[in-house]
């Protein structure tokens, strides 16, 4: 993982749409977000973060698809993806400033902007937008996580797999299955079935 040099234009078109995403900023919180960007690239297959370090950035991604993931038992577990368009955040360790007990992993070469943990918490004491932003970042990810919680609970192998399907094709699509089964909490084994029936059944 590198940081790559990049133009201000560039970093002010990111800003734009993290706030189109998250929440609207105007033109002068759109500066101040661009000015703390940090740009990375991860070839595929490399860590962006390994299991044990703090997490010092929210990471937004530009291009690509990276994973959390974490060892149980000696296997390698899943637990969130992200792409094109949303932010990855190991979010104890982020909030804790602690060693995080998740690596980040990119399954495709990936582009990443980086807002740092102590710069961005600093203008949160005393810009109400950055404030707002910061709120409705973690609000998202704290859903997310809820309703994926959920969907673990509650939900067959079938249903688990449908409403991926439906929310979140790219993960699907991009995605090796191995990792996507993990995610469901499910084996390749259990996938490649529930895959196989829904297919016949469409």
């Amino acid at each position: 993982m590198k940081e790559r040099p990049i133009m201000t234009d560039k970093k002010r078109d990111i800003a734009r749409e993290i706030a189109r995403r998250y929440c609207t900023l105007n033109p002068s919180g759109i500066d101040t977000l661009a000015s703390m960007l940090v740009p990375f690239k991860v070839m595929k297959g490399e860590k962006l973060m390994q299991e044990g370090e703090v997490c010092r950035f929210m990471y937004y991604v530009e291009r690509g698809m990276v994973r959390q993931f974490y060892f149980k038992g000696g296997r390698d577990l899943t637990e969130h993806f992200s792409y094109e368009g949303r932010i990855v955040i190991c979010i104890e360790s982020f909030l804790k400033q602690i060693p995080s007990l998740l690596g980040v992993e990119a399954l495709e070469t990936s582009w990443l902007f980086g807002i740092p943990h102590d710069r961005f918490l600093e203008l949160v004491e005393t810009n109400k937008e950055m404030e707002r932003l910061y709120r409705k970042i973690l609000e998202h990810a704290l859903i997310s996580s809820q309703e994926h919680a959920d969907s673990q609970r509650f939900e067959n192998a079938t249903e688990r797999y449908l409403r991926l399907l439906k929310t979140k094709p790219e993960i699907i699509l991009r995605a090796p299955m191995v990792h996507v089964a993990s995610f469901l909490q499910m084996t390749p084994e259990t996938l490649s079935r529930v895959r196989a029936a829904h297919a016949t059944a469409e």
